[in-house]
Parts: C-alpha cells; sequence; structure tokens
C-alpha cells in the first residue's frame, strides 16, 4: 500500500516538475567550447573546427540560460544546410529539437525530432526525446484545459451571483 501512495506522489510530483531526462550544461563548459571553437579557427583543419562548433552548438542547446539556447539555435540553423552528411544532419535536427523543445516551442521540437526520426528511425535519444516533448504537449493541454475550466467556472460563477443578487 505504502509502495502505491508513493508510486501516486511520484507521479504526481513527475507531472508538475517535467520528470525530463535531457541533460543541462554549466557556464564553464560553455567558455571552454567556446575556447575550443577559438582556437580551431587559428589555422585548424576544417574538420576539427566543424567538430568544435558542434560541440559549442550541443552545450549552448543545453544550458539553463535563454540567451545560450538561442544563440545554439542560431548557430545549428546557419550550418544546418551546409552540411550532407545524414549523420551530421541527423545530429544538428536532434539539437535543434532540444533547443527549441528548452524554448518552450514543443510543435516545432516535435517536428525536428520528426525529421530526425526519418534519417534514423531507430534512434533511442530521439525516441526518448519525442516521448519527453510529447508528454509536455499532452502536460500543457491539460493544464490549459484546467486554466480554461477555471476561468469559465469563475466567469459563470460572477453571473449566478449577480442575478442572485438582482433577484
Amino acid at each position: 500500500m505504502d509502495a502505491k501512495i508513493g508510486s501516486f506522489f511520484e507521479s504526481i510530483g513527475n507531472f508538475f516538475s517535467g520528470g525530463e531526462q535531457i541533460p543541462w550544461c554549466d557556464r564553464d563548459v560553455i567558455a571552454g567550447c567556446e575556447r575550443e571553437v577559438a582556437e580551431a579557427s587559428n589555422g585548424d583543419s576544417e574538420e576539427r573546427k566543424n567538430e568544435s562548433i558542434m560541440r559549442l552548438s550541443w552545450a549552448l542547446v543545453h544550458s539553463r540560460l535563454k540567451e545560450d539556447i538561442q544563440r545554439g539555435i542560431a548557430m545549428l540553423e546557419t550550418s544546418l544546410g551546409n552540411d550532407r552528411s545524414p549523420l551530421h544532419q541527423r545530429e544538428k535536427l536532434y539539437l535543434l529539437a532540444v533547443g527549441y523543445y528548452r524554448s518552450n516551442e514543443y510543435g516545432r521540437s516535435r517536428e525536428l525530432v520528426d525529421q530526425c526520426l526519418e534519417i534514423a528511425p531507430d534512434w533511442r535519444q530521439a525516441l526518448s526525446l519525442k516521448k519527453i516533448v510529447e508528454d509536455r504537449i499532452a502536460k500543457d493541454g491539460v493544464i490549459g484545459i484546467g486554466i480554461t475550466a477555471t476561468a469559465v467556472g469563475l466567469i459563470v460563477g460572477g453571473i449566478a451571483a449577480a442575478l442572485a443578487r438582482k433577484n
């Protein structure tokens, strides 16, 4: 019985906290990636430069700061058309989906993760992200319905109270 109650409260907590499993990135990691990109820009191979930019993009979209996330999205969108490799396209689409998810743009995130899954249908990371995004969309829908129902109830209650006072 206690296990069932604990499980119930855990599921309620996960509902309101989001229960997501996408990692966060600290500012010092981002700073290290920025240094790496700067060093790679000074004469390193194009491949090394692109790899360091991908690491920086990863760090930015996993940041807790909205400005970093937006910067990561911009970097990825700029580089998306420059790469013909399906593997690199898949990685960039996934990171864009994470960035849009973290920016609360769940519809766009779902579109990108679907594009990613067209390239690699069995990719577990993308499948997990898709579930997280869809759970968030459903949760926001339930919360939206609750807010709407509460507002309608308050309005109807106010009208009923006003009519009762008149009579």
